[in-house]
């Protein structure tokens, strides 16, 4: 029972939870493939920085540890 007065918007759903709630990206195929590829190529990027020092003789630091380390991280996901 309502109280007296409240009446249901046009267009409003019958019922809370009864509307299925949109997929990320509203299920875009082409969307979640270029999103995939660009985290992936991303993931390259950070991870060959540090590395063509590395083949350059230089010792890595830290820092170009824990950037490969991230970049291999993202690239197993």
């Amino acid at each position: 029972m309502s109280p007296p007065g409240a009446e249901a918007a046009p267009g409003a759903a019958p019922g809370p939870g009864s509307a299925s709630p949109r997929a990320l990206f509203g299920g875009c195929w082409s969307c979640r493939l270029l999103s995939g590829a660009g985290l992936l190529m991303a993931a390259v990027w950070v991870y060959q920085g540090p590395r063509n020092a590395m083949r350059k003789g230089i010792p890595p630091s830290m820092g170009a540890i824990a950037q490969i380390t991230f970049a291999a991280g993202e690239g197993r996901g």
